[in-house]
């Protein structure tokens, strides 16, 4: 399969590499000079000399509408993966033809994530809760995280944003957001201009009582969550690989590029029932719209 790859910074230049592991030809749009790949300079440059069957948008979270908006108006037909999340904000999208988007939460092709799922088939769901922190400055060793686009609002930095995964598998398992109220912001001592962590409850489609914590500040790395339901308590905890069934543990062991080969397996094999469609992405946008309005205004907003 041929690919075209739309920005080489950390995340792009790791889906180029997996493309090209698994067997597929791989070109990029990047002024980036690491890149090694055949480069183009604009996304219509590359779309008239070359024909791939997926694009993976995987520039800065700001520029993601207009490099989407660039490919639907050449007529790309094909398969797309923005990556994750969708948008820096919510736009009005209504003229686009999207069946062929997705959007690239890979924690739903976790083992982890895909066994809870399953495990929580036609239960009655009592509460969740869902926490991930990491100390910023320790994210990219080697490099400057005042420079980086997390640390920065413009860019589409921030907790909300940088750390969405959780908001998505939330929404993923325990379904649709119905009302979420919040508070967070920048409160730490890090040397950046975006929110450095956020708390939510929210009350979704299947679950009462759902809670959310999200941070740049935790000096111990941490991810997952607990979920109750009837007859059975899980807890995940992705750092360790490990899930626990009512106190029972299993051990998952996966490297770092694992869920991400997993997805790129699953779209160029026509695989798509775990991933995240347009819609769904787009849901994840209005939750964080709604969780920064819900912190800015100290009240309830429910979903439209």
């Amino acid at each position: 399969m041929q690919a075209l790859v739309i920005g080489y910074g950390s995340i792009g230049a790791r889906h180029a590499r997996l493309l090209e592991a698994l067997g597929h030809e791989v070109r990029c749009v990047s002024a980036n000079p690491d890149c090694q790949h055949r480069k183009y300079s604009t996304i219509n440059k590359a779309l008239d000399h070359f024909s791939p069957e997926l694009i993976i948008i995987a520039n800065r979270t700001v520029d993601h509408f207009a490099s989407l908006d660039t490919v639907i108006k050449a007529g790309y037909s094909k398969q797309v993966l923005v990556e994750k999340p969708l948008f820096d904000k919510q736009y009005d999208i209504s003229s686009w033809n999207h069946d062929n988007i997705t959007v690239a939460y890979n924690f739903r092709h976790h083992p982890i994530s895909q066994k809870v799922m399953n495990l929580l088939t036609d239960k009655t769901i009592h509460s969740a809760r869902f926490h991930v922190g990491q100390y910023l400055p320790d994210w990219r060793p080697g490099t400057d995280y005042t420079n980086s686009y997390s640390a920065n609002r413009t860019q589409g930095g921030g907790v909300l944003r940088d750390l969405s995964h959780e908001l998505d598998l939330a929404l993923w398992l325990l379904g649709p957001w119905k009302r979420v109220v919040a508070i967070g912001g920048h409160f730490s001592n890090l040397d950046i201009d975006s929110d450095d962590q956020y708390s939510l409850l929210m009350e979704t489609e299947l679950c009462p009582v759902v809670s959310v914590h999200m941070d740049y500040l935790n000096r111990t790395a941490r991810r997952g969550f607990d979920i109750h339901a009837d007859g059975i308590s899980l807890h995940a905890d992705f750092i360790t690989g490990f899930l626990e069934i009512n106190g029972k543990p299993e051990q998952y062991q996966l490297d770092r590029d694992t869920t991400y080969s997993a997805q790129i397996q699953a779209i160029t094999s026509g695989d798509y029932q775990n991933q995240c469609s347009l819609e769904q992405g787009l849901m994840v946008v209005q939750l964080i719209n709604a969780i920064e309005t819900s912190a800015s205004k100290s009240t309830w907003i429910k979903a439209e």
